[in-house]
């Protein structure tokens, strides 16, 4: 299926005219980085002109892949050389031999060697959820390439319900007969997603499973990444302040207004303090927006462009 009927089926063929003009044309690349236990490759997606020196890197959550971004990268390439790497033992990239290696650390680490690999002195990131949190470490530190920040449905108090809550179907390895099996569990998992198309929910689970050999699916990721979450579970919040305040760059945070990991309480307090972000919330969803209809691409694209 070519890109353009993917989008067709996603956004719907009244905007078809609209989509003409884009660019969807999308590149497959990887890039080696280094962990604690050696070289791993990560995969990336690269939309647009590859010379274009804005460049857009968007990073998903955390048992996603960059697949989530199609509809976002599309609607930006113009704008913008956009990037959606799939994190290390998710989607196309490698996995982790230690899976104490899937951790905030090793995924900073990885980004950065990304930028590195795509020669720019600065970018725009949209982090939904762990990208976020990915994207707020890097802004957090003197001399970071980030010069805009979109923070989807996460900022610096994690709650420690909602991380018990994903802990219940992380680095768990189903097997689905078929793929309206795996939509069926993908529906189930992912209701705070809100109301989502049928075009749009198979979008999401036909680049959220992976064919196996022997017929059948399963989803497209390492279930070791659910192994830290195993040995250390949370207690209580994680509060990352002290990165918050150190943030220096506009930023624009997303909040899904039934979320329970970006309470409502931190989202105003995040306007008062560190960069003081600009907020949004959306009806109707939870953890997490996901950037899939017009309405929510074009408050992402506003902030970006309106420097």
């Amino acid at each position: 299926m070519s890109l353009s009927t993917l989008l067709d089926r996603i956004l719907g063929a009244e905007n078809a005219g609209r989509r003409l003009d884009v660019d969807v044309t999308m590149r497959e690349r990887t890039v080696q980085c280094m962990g604690p236990h050696g070289l791993h490759r990560m995969a990336y997606r690269e939309w647009g002109d590859p010379a274009n020196p804005r460049v857009l890197v968007c990073v998903h959550g955390l048992t996603r892949n960059g697949r989530d971004f199609d509809t976002l990268a599309a609607a930006l390439c113009r704008d913008y050389r956009v990037v959606c790497p799939d994190v290390a033992g998710r989607g196309r990239s490698e996995w982790l031999p230690v899976k104490d290696d899937y951790a905030l650390p090793l995924y900073v680490s990885d980004m950065i060697t990304l930028i590195a690999r795509l020669d720019v002195e600065s970018v725009h990131w949209v982090g939904t959820s762990m990208g976020g949190l990915i994207g707020m470490l890097i802004a957090s530190q003197p001399g970071n390439p980030i010069h805009r920040l979109v923070l989807n449905d996460v900022g610096p108090v994690v709650t420690a319900s909602s991380v018990q809550r994903i802990g219940q179907y992380v680095g768990t390895a189903p097997v689905f007969p078929d793929m309206a099996a795996a939509e069926a569990y993908l529906r189930l998992v992912c209701a705070p997603f809100g109301q989502l198309t049928d075009a749009q929910w198979r979008h999401l689970t036909e680049n959220a499973v992976a064919a196996l050999d022997g017929g059948g699916f399963s989803m497209a990721y390492d279930p070791g990444i659910g192994e830290p979450f195993r040995k250390n579970p949370l207690a209580e919040d994680v509060e990352l302040w002290p990165v918050y305040d150190a943030i220096r760059c506009p930023t624009m945070v997303i909040r899904g207004a039934e979320s329970d990991l970006l309470e409502r309480e931190t989202l105003l307090e995040m306007t008062r303090r560190g960069p003081c972000a600009r907020t949004i919330e959306i009806d109707g969803v939870g953890h997490a927006p996901m950037l899939l209809d017009d309405q929510q691409v074009a408050m992402v694209r506003t902030f970006l462009l309106s420097e």
